[in-house]
């Protein structure tokens, strides 16, 4: 991707500069900026104008990492001068971005120090949010992303399938199956399909689907029988550090008839899935017509209401969904969330990004329902999910 549509976006927001500061890696805004992840042991400035060529500047320790990189570079050796050639760098400018939250009202936009804040403020410039702006250059997918996530999600959802269907296998032979037979059945298929992943899967059962986060172990983890409610979220992605991951999240019921209550659970939280997806698409519509952008915050309203409105509010356990991006470790990217839950996500809907879509109902001691999906932003169609889409419980047997 060019920075031009990144100047662009700084010089109709009035942003002067854009200012990433990393300290021995802290900040996973900087590697996708650089296209590779190098390793840093000192404090490390890029600086990127609205209008001309960004600067880097490195300490003399590091510089033979950006060598290699075919980054360019500048150097310091001492603190002073550190400090000299940024208050250089920043004379021109008065409003800087950085990746910082005002109040911290954004956990993962609000990555430099206070420290390193007021540094530069001191400077004599004002530190505004880098959070769009991140979204726009290192969130975005690109194209080698967005390939990779196609083959990803199709790999999941094939999986998935294939997991259910094995569980029904085991069912008929055995009469039970255990979650982490089921765990270990995903991962081998992941292995085989050249995909990988830092954790999970989550395979639970009856009332672990009601823990967001549980996951079977070799300690942990009980026995499926004719009669459960099984829920499967699993996430793999190509290796590398431009690939995206595929999220995804599907339930089933071990039998021919879904009771009542799960069946009523399941279609509102299809129904809050729907919804949010639609006041996405909504949302985009609106701006390519002139109006105020989506935000992701009005994306996890839309979902939430939907799950109020049916009386399991108090069934609420985690926002609506989460960015997916290139170059992160895990599933979760460094973009926009659609959160009014755990935070007040004001970032907007922007084009080339893309996200989970993943509401949930938690009956505790009882059974969990999450259906999740994945969302890509077009750049001219809009958000669009990009896997298959589940209709109605997984019948497994």
């Amino acid at each position: 991707m060019t920075l031009a549509p990144v100047q662009s976006y700084m010089a109709d927001q009035r942003i002067d500069a854009w200012l990433v500061f990393d300290f021995r890696n802290n900040n996973p805004v900087l590697a996708p900026i650089l296209g590779a992840t190098l390793h840093l042991t000192r404090r490390v400035f890029w600086l990127l104008p609205a209008r001309g060529e960004p600067t880097l500047l490195c300490h003399f320790i590091d510089e033979a990492s950006f060598k290699r990189a075919g980054v360019p570079y500048r150097t310091y050796g001492t603190w002073q001068g550190m400090q000299e050639t940024v208050r250089g760098l920043l004379a021109p400018y008065r409003r800087v971005a950085m990746e910082y939250s005002p109040g911290g009202a954004l956990p993962t936009a609000g990555v430099v120090d206070a420290g390193t804040i007021e540094f530069i403020r001191s400077a004599g410039v004002e530190v505004c949010s880098s959070a769009d702006l991140v979204q726009l250059y290192a969130a975005a997918w690109r194209e080698k992303g967005l390939e990779s996530h196609r083959l990803a999600i199709g790999h999941c959802d094939r999986i998935v399938q294939e997991a259910f269907s094995f569980l029904g296998q085991r069912l008929k032979a055995a009469g039970s199956a255990t979650e982490l037979e089921i765990k270990q059945y995903i991962l081998d298929q992941f292995k085989r399909s050249g995909i990988t992943t830092d954790s999970g899967p989550i395979v639970a059962v009856n009332g672990n689907g009601a823990d967001c986060h549980y996951e079977p172990d070799e300690k942990v983890h009980a026995v499926i029988r004719p009669g459960d409610w099984v829920l499967i979220d699993l996430w793999a992605k190509q290796p590398g550090d431009a690939t995206v991951y595929g999220d995804i999240t599907w339930t089933g019921f071990c039998g021919t008839k879904v009771p009542d209550e799960h069946m009523k659970v399941f279609r509102t939280v299809l129904g809050a899935r729907d919804a949010a997806v639609a006041a996405a698409q909504a949302a985009w519509q609106r701006s390519q017509a002139g109006g105020a952008p989506g935000e992701g915050w009005m994306l996890d309203d839309a979902a939430r209401k939907v799950i109020i409105d049916a009386g399991y509010e108090k069934h609420i356990k985690h926002r609506t969904g989460h960015s997916l991006s290139p170059g992160t470790p895990g599933a979760h990217g460094i973009g926009m969330n659609l959160d009014n839950m755990e935070t007040h996500d004001t970032r907007r809907i922007m084009p080339g990004t893309g996200f989970t879509v993943e509401p949930g109902i938690y009956l505790d001691g009882r059974f969990g329902v999450r259906s999740e999906v994945n969302v890509y932003v077009d750049p001219q169609k809009g958000p669009v999910v990009t896997g298959a889409i589940q209709r109605d419980p997984v019948i497994i047997g």
